[in-house]
């Protein structure tokens, strides 16, 4: 019997650690993000990540060309506001800066950022983005509310001093945004796709179900 006690206790000890370790430490702010209508806030988004992102993360699954195409960009548009060190418009978005070189700087190279959103999600993506806050105890200044102890500087340090918090915020949901249609640039058409594809079963099940009713009871009758 005592054993039988000490195993229920070591179970339910387990169970309540696994329960706890799953649940979140803060609640993420949910943000909304519309593909079929973003096209203005994707190209803030991606002169933000061009900026200030890309001198340090690649983001090698996307390419200029084809990010001129989804933004409704001109090619003209595309070199003169998004290209600044001799890339070709077919490159895509990768830094200079080797990993051996990026470790010795910064302790770790950076991550790439193509598919950051699909792993991490939007909403934890801006609650970082607008998360940083200062602290002396840290390397750079700056600590993190949803990343503690990261390892990144603030980077929007400069500009989140130079705006107010509302256009700060709209401009981390920009980048966000940008960064959610980079980790999957055929959203769009594959929301489009799937809304026809509904609309033409809809269109077809009247006339399967009549067509059906009628071959199950045609031997009744």
């Amino acid at each position: 019997m005592k054993k039988l006690n000490s195993l229920i206790l070591l179970i339910s000890l387990a169970l309540s650690s696994s329960l706890m370790a799953a649940a979140p430490s803060e609640k993420l702010p949910p943000i909304s993000i519309d593909p079929l209508n973003r096209t203005d806030s994707l190209q803030r988004g991606a002169k933000l990540f061009v900026n200030y992102c890309l001198g340090c993360h690649s983001a090698k699954y996307l390419r200029y060309e084809r990010m001129a195409q989804d933004l409704e960009l001109s090619i003209e548009d595309l070199q003169a506001n998004l290209m600044f060190t001799g890339e070709k418009v077919g490159d895509p978005l990768t830094i200079a800066m080797s990993k051996d070189e990026a470790k010795q700087w910064f302790g770790a190279a950076p991550p790439d950022l193509s598919l950051h959103a699909k792993l991490k999600g939007s909403d934890w993506l801006y609650a970082y983005l607008t998360g940083f806050y200062a602290d002396e105890s840290r390397p750079y200044g700056y600590n993190n509310k949803v990343f503690p102890a990261v390892g990144m500087p603030h980077v929007f340090e400069d500009l989140q001093r130079n705006l107010s918090e509302k256009d700060f915020n709209k401009a981390m949901y920009d980048l966000t945004n940008f960064m959610d249609y980079m980790a999957e640039p055929i959203k769009k058409e594959r929301i489009i796709l799937g809304r026809w594809v509904i609309a033409f079963l809809f269109f077809i099940m009247l006339p399967a179900v009549l067509w059906l009713n009628h071959e199950y009871w045609k031997d009744v009758h």
